[in-house]
């Protein structure tokens, strides 16, 4: 059945986890492929909700075997507790439905620290979630950074590497500190994180994670081969991408579909499907540009009946509508085959709708993505809303203004629409 990967195409929250979850039920792995605990992922099943930072979507299904791959970066605390609070309300996580790859990266306490000092020296901040994994991310391309299998080291080797990692962190915040008591920043000061203290977080969570730590690649060579169905879970989103998103508002990783297949560990030429997962609007938390977003009742609007609320943070997120221009983007950098569309049921509250097809820009009319699109302004095309979506289980039994919604995503994406989601639970899936 070969491999597939589903991915986001806006800005993260795009619903992702209930694609991943939904897909799953025909899948022999799921491999969480990128980012760290600052995705979020829900997945509504069998009328419970499950929210989940690290762990696959797929860990709901116990016949599934989860897996972190070697792209992500784990925080040893926030995965400990999230196995331990899934087995507590009944989900299964043991060692034959769930692996870490030996060669995931580890977040440490002073990558959250780093976090915010960083954040603090900046004039045009981010707004990161501060869970320190953009500063993982960084001392794994220093090649300073401890993964998964050093957490078997002897306490002598491990507290060395340990010291070697910690050494420009230490200037960092010894110098921070001064800044701070000169009175150039109105911070607290960063009190300084020991190598005592990041040996005793390595012990504390490796009891609970170690019997998951693996060598994942013959796992997946063997599924490969028996020609079994492996998907692979993206996090965050394209136009998070630190090579082809918002730079410098994006993420630390590569969330498109080649960084997310690298992630994984799976070459493109063994990948079938590429599924991208959109919303009927556009969502945003955090700072960057926003070309479609309201600030104004309507986004208001499609916040509440959205739900959208940072799953990590709880934060409101920025709302606004359709950018089409953006979604075909992706076509060609993210070789789709699919999308997915979420939300329709949100969006056709609305009795006028308003989709971006083109861009202002500079004078100019434009219908691609230029670096710097906070200089776009929306050339919008009105489609008609004012649908309900609660009775329908096949594409047919949508209201015929639905039905051209969603037509007209496809026509001028020029992408098929396969998945359609119209309410949290995924049995409000139709395919189409």
């Amino acid at each position: 059945m070969a491999v597939k990967m589903i991915i986001g195409l806006q800005y993260g929250d795009e619903g992702k986890g209930r694609a991943v979850h939904y897909e799953a039920k025909n899948a022999s792995i799921v491999i969480r492929a990128t980012g760290g605990s600052n995705a979020g992922h829900t997945v509504v099943a069998n009328g419970k909700k499950y929210a989940m930072h690290l762990l696959p979507s797929s860990i709901i299904r116990p016949e599934v075997l989860s897996m972190i791959g070697p792209g992500v970066v784990a925080d040893l605390k926030i995965l400990a507790e999230e196995i331990e609070q899934m087995r507590e309300v009944g989900v299964k996580v043991e060692k034959d439905n769930f692996a870490i790859s030996e060669r995931t990266h580890i977040t440490f306490p002073h990558h959250k620290q780093l976090d915010r000092l960083y954040e603090m020296l900046k004039e045009n901040k981010v707004g990161t979630t501060g869970r320190g994994v953009g500063t993982t991310y960084e001392e794994k391309a220093r090649r300073t950074n401890l993964r998964m299998c050093d957490l078997f080291l002897a306490e002598s080797e491990l507290k060395h590497k340990i010291a070697e990692n910690l050494k420009v962190y230490n200037v960092l915040v010894a110098e921070a500190n001064k800044l701070i008591e000169k009175g150039v920043y109105q911070e607290e000061r960063f009190p300084l994180i020991t190598i005592e203290e990041e040996y005793e977080y390595c012990m504390k969570y490796k009891e609970t994670v170690q019997e998951f730590i693996r060598d994942t690649h013959p796992i997946i060579d063997e599924a490969i081969e028996k020609d079994d169905l492996v998907i692979i879970e993206g996090a965050q989103s394209f136009w998070l991408d630190n090579d082809h998103g918002d730079y410098p508002m994006t993420t630390s990783s590569h969330p498109n579909a080649s960084g997310t297949a690298s992630g994984a560990g799976i070459g493109p030429t063994l990948i079938r499907e590429v599924v991208g997962v959109i919303k009927a609007y556009t969502s945003r938390i955090g700072n960057g540009p926003f070309v479609t977003e309201l600030e104004n009742e309507t986004g208001d609007f499609i916040r509440e009946w959205g739900h959208e609320y940072g799953t990590t943070t709880g934060r409101p997120r920025r709302t606004g509508w359709l950018d089409l221009v953006m979604i075909k983007h992706t076509k060609n950098t993210s070789g789709l085959t699919s999308l997915c569309v979420n939300h329709l049921d949100t969006i056709g509250k609305l009795d006028k709708i308003n989709v971006c097809v083109g861009y202002q820009y500079k004078g100019q009319t434009i219908k691609h993505v230029p670096i710097d699109k906070e200089n776009c302004e929306p050339i919008y095309q009105e489609l008609k809303g004012g649908w309900e979506t609660d009775t329908a289980t096949t594409f047919e039994e949508l209201p015929q203004e639905a039905q051209e919604y969603i037509k007209f995503i496809e026509d001028y994406t020029g992408v098929p629409v396969r998945y359609i989601g119209i309410g949290a639970d995924e049995k409000r899936t139709i395919i189409k």
